[in-house]
């Protein structure tokens, strides 16, 4: 075998080990760091970024929409604001973790998109999904809460669950929350009003 050839082996085998350690490296990190990376023009972090959050952030918006080309075009568009916003988290323009950034991002997508099909005067709104399960949502929100809370929250119907997930856990406005659901504003602070009561006896 020529010199060539084992120099060729040795240069393949040195990028393979290269390619290890960074593969290593961005297991080790956590997705705060990820985006930072993106925000540097790093495609691999934001490949990784993607792995690792997008099946949670597709499964939390089929709980909102049941239309799997609405839920499609949101998770583009959420990817393509991460990988073109990434500098205003790294730059600590925005508060919390990456995680929770992310989410906003594709919230307030998920309601551009109900904006234009209202503007656009389609057939009726697509209707949110709800599953018999508890969803992630309701554990992370009966996770900071106390035993008897808990039970209040789990026993709230679900259309005031739905509510109490835009408002709270999603941060969305009044009006987000109606355009969301599909209802009128009045209805959801009904809805969250009897939260609030539901809440306070429970605490009482």
């Amino acid at each position: 075998m020529s010199d060539v050839d084992h120099s060729h082996k040795r240069s393949v085998r040195g990028t393979a080990v290269v390619y290890q350690g960074v593969k290593e490296s961005l297991d080790a990190v956590d997705e705060g760091e990820l985006v930072r990376r993106t925000a540097a023009g790093d495609r691999r972090a934001f490949d990784e970024l993607y792995r690792r959050t997008s099946p949670w952030l597709a499964v939390r918006l089929r709980r909102r929409c049941a239309d799997p080309d609405v839920v499609a075009d949101v998770m583009q568009e959420t990817y393509l604001a991460v990988w073109r916003a990434a500098g205003s988290f790294a730059d600590g323009g925005t508060g919390g973790s990456a995680v929770g950034w992310l989410w906003t991002i594709a919230a307030n997508r998920m309601v551009d998109a109900f904006r234009r099909r209202a503007r656009q005067a389609q057939a009726p709104p697509v209707p949110t999904a709800e599953t018999v399960a508890p969803a992630a949502e309701d554990e992370v929100m009966a996770g900071r809460v106390g035993q008897d809370l808990e039970q209040a929250l789990l026993r709230l119907p679900p259309e005031v669950r739905q509510v109490l997930r835009a408002m709270v856990l999603d941060g969305l406005s009044v009006r987000d929350t109606a355009l969301m659901l599909n209802v009128p504003e009045g209805t959801v602070k009904s809805r969250a009003r009897r939260a609030r009561i539901a809440l306070r006896e429970a605490l009482s």
